[in-house]
């Protein structure tokens, strides 16, 4: 009977989708900086500060910048925007700064604020399914947008959420293995439904340290998730995610793309970092 059931569910579980996201990282040429005018560095300056003041600021689509610890990068800008033509026009303005002439960018991230409903997919098709329904059916197709129209109006604060006013940042991109025994693809909704609420489970025992935001990059960039962790003590991002790395979803299926760490940077205080201060 199980197996029947699989059989007759769509396979890809219901998501909710809201702020667009841009990650952007840059390695700050210092040398040739540092040979530029003096009047003309404050110029620069000045210009890059009010830039990112007035983005920073912003409630409903904020950015933020990170001044970004080893070798893959100097600074982090990440953007949160309602929707693509928005965060384009962040990366235009920024690329528009005179400053632009001296970051020299290393990658980026595009994604969209991603929350999984694994566990009301499952519920729900097991429901219409006791019903007779089938899927692609108006009547399944009416349900499932009721239903998503009732999560959407609890989770919209987490859709489109503020920047965390935390200090550190962890940003890494990730993919469900596709594997030559283990596809996490092929395996059956209900099946990945345990996985991620026991992947939940351990992320609500950081619930207060540390904030998460999952980003879905399907179709948008070159992984399938981008990952933001938010703390104020980094030692947590440590602990986070060494603790999932041994449940099943990341133990068997997980891929794990290039990891940035960076602490936050505010606009008034950007002009230290070009006069190698570093973050306050």
């Amino acid at each position: 009977m199980k197996d029947e059931l699989h059989s007759k569910y769509p396979p890809v579980p219901l998501t909710l989708e809201g702020s667009y996201i841009l990650h952007q990282m840059f390695r700050f040429r210092r040398p040739a900086w540092k040979r530029l005018e003096k009047n003309r560095q404050a110029a620069a300056s000045a210009e890059t500060a009010a830039l990112l003041a007035a983005m920073e600021q912003s409630k409903e689509e904020p950015s933020a910048v990170f001044s970004l610890l080893g070798h893959k990068g100097d600074l982090l800008f990440i953007h949160f925007r309602r929707t693509l033509e928005a965060l384009n026009a962040a990366q235009v303005a920024l690329a528009d700064l005179d400053l632009t002439e001296y970051l020299e960018p290393t990658t980026s991230y595009v994604s969209v604020v991603e929350l999984g409903l694994y566990e009301a997919t499952v519920r729900l098709y097991q429901s219409l399914s006791e019903k007779g329904l089938q899927p692609g059916s108006a009547e399944w197709n009416q349900a499932v947008a009721a239903e998503l129209d009732s999560q959407r109006k609890v989770v919209a604060p987490r859709l489109f959420t503020p920047i965390p006013p935390r200090r550190y940042v962890c940003f890494y991109p990730m993919n469900k293995l596709r594997g030559e025994t283990k596809n996490w693809y092929s395996a059956p909704l209900e099946e990945r439904q345990k996985m991620m609420a026991e992947h939940g489970i351990i992320g609500r025992r950081y619930a207060g340290q540390v904030t998460q935001i999952i980003s879905g990059s399907i179709g948008f960039d070159d992984w399938e998730w981008g990952v933001d962790l938010f703390a104020d003590d980094p030692l947590v991002f440590k602990k986070l995610v060494y603790e999932m790395r041994f449940d099943e979803a990341s133990a068997v299926y997980g891929q794990f793309g290039a990891f940035y760490i960076g602490v936050r940077l505010p606009a008034a205080k950007f002009g230290m970092f070009l006069e190698a201060k570093g973050p306050a």
